[in-house]
């Protein structure tokens, strides 16, 4: 069992383009990091409802969840290639501005996108 899990979403062309390079690199280099698509039945384990965990990313490491930015240092720090990236995304007053842009831009953009999508799929088959 991985000590380090990332939920994220599969089905989102930003967020799998992403973390399917973040898994990629994982498995080439051995690194104990289990990812896991809220798309899936991987999903019930974490106790996160389908549109909460659309809404950002999640990683749970060490019994610790943690999510947006500093999920995102979880799991760079668990990845010697984005170790330093993780140093300089949580250093003081970069930490937070990050924070913000996610919280309040990227990840309500991209969410959005997320159901704009669902809609649009949603009519098609019906």
């Amino acid at each position: 069992m991985s000590d380090t899990r990332v939920l994220y979403n599969d089905q989102c062309p930003v967020c799998s383009f992403e973390i399917n390079h973040y898994a990629a690199y994982a498995k080439r280099e051995g690194l104990a990091i289990q990812f896991d698509d809220l798309n899936g039945s991987e999903r019930a384990a974490w106790g996160i409802d389908e549109d909460t965990a659309a809404r950002r990313l999640y990683v749970l490491r060490d019994g610790e969840l943690t999510s947006g930015i500093p999920a995102f240092l979880v799991l760079w720090r668990e990845m010697p290639r984005y170790r330093w990236l993780a140093k300089v995304v949580g250093l003081p007053g970069i930490k937070q501005l990050a924070s913000v842009v996610y919280d309040h831009a990227l990840a309500p953009l991209i969410y959005r996108w997320h159901l704009r999508r669902k809609a649009r799929a949603a009519s098609q088959s019906g």
